[in-house]
């Protein structure tokens, strides 16, 4: 929990898959028309926002073991076969950010996809403030139960014209790190690219690992993006998941902006940096397309 508390802190400064279940919903409560209550206190002016021109994007239910589980997705309209990337949100959801995002794969050529991985525990979009978002849903979620999730939903993306052979899989925050523990879990996952996310912390029954311990065993390569300046992430514990994946002679590597904080490619708060972000996103496709995600 203090290890959860201390990414908030830097926050603010298939198992059973129901083959043929896919109803198409409309979710504009909270999350699909903008931002995360709790993330409201930060949000500044969105500075990317893609079309859906071109595209197929739509809200969709998958059913995971009877739970129904809210998930974005786009693709390039009229084409098939595509690769697929998993979008694994921070803390506050899938809300307006995550679904640009999302889009921004689609109209890279990828089928992309942002599941709602805190369904079970409560709807993120709504927590009032970021404390009550931490200790009342995020800390409540298993990482089993994610791996599960993710499990079923790349099956699902088979239906919607999805290559599962073309796996990839990034997260931001909260989301890096399950990038990082999905890339162990998952030996079809081609690639990753973890955005920040937390590397080290105690462990729990519900958080039993934490991506320094996968980390000389990891086969998947993942591309770690980093920021120097980020306060809840030192640079230290960057350093040892380097080290630790060096030691296992992993294809996975770390990269760390020097004039970065936490969140730098979140263009929606002050922490954004455009060129970072923009050099990330480039480094992402490039890291992807090399190891068969493309």
């Amino acid at each position: 929990m203090k290890d959860l508390i201390r990414d908030a802190e830097s926050l603010l400064s298939a198992s059973a898959f129901s083959e043929g279940v896919d109803r198409r919903v409309f979710l504009k409560a909270a999350a699909g028309g903008g931002f995360a209550v709790a993330a409201l206190p930060v949000v500044a002016q969105t500075q990317i926002q893609t079309s859906t021109e071109g595209l197929d994007a739509a809200d969709h239910i998958v059913v995971v073991n009877g739970q129904d589980v809210p998930v974005y997705r786009a693709q390039p309209k009229d084409r098939t076969n595509l690769p697929v990337v998993l979008v694994i949100s921070e803390i506050f959801g899938v809300h307006e950010h995550i679904k640009d995002v999302v889009r921004r794969f689609a109209k890279a050529g990828y089928l992309a996809v942002a599941p709602d991985l805190f369904v079970r525990q409560g709807d993120a979009t709504k927590a009032p403030d970021t404390g009550t978002l931490m200790k009342t849903i995020i800390a409540k979620v298993p990482d089993a139960q994610v791996m599960t999730d993710l499990d079923t939903i790349v099956k699902w993306t088979r239906q919607r014209g999805g290559n599962t052979d073309k796996l990839g899989i990034t997260g931001f925050c909260w989301g890096g790190r399950i990038t990082w523990l999905y890339a162990a879990h998952n030996k079809d996952v081609k690639a990753g690219v973890a955005w920040y996310g937390r590397l080290v912390g105690e462990t729990n029954p519900l958080q039993p690992k934490h991506p320094i311990d996968i980390a000389q065993n990891l086969k998947v390569p993942v591309l770690g993006l980093y920021g120097a300046k980020d306060t809840g992430i030192p640079l230290e514990s960057v350093e040892r998941m380097r080290t630790a994946l060096d030691a296992g002679n992993s294809r996975s590597r770390i990269h760390v902006y020097p004039n970065s904080g936490h969140a730098f490619h979140a263009d929606y708060r002050p922490s954004f940096n455009a060129a970072d972000a923009k050099d990330g996103w480039a480094k992402a496709l490039d890291w992807f397309s090399k190891h068969g995600v493309a």
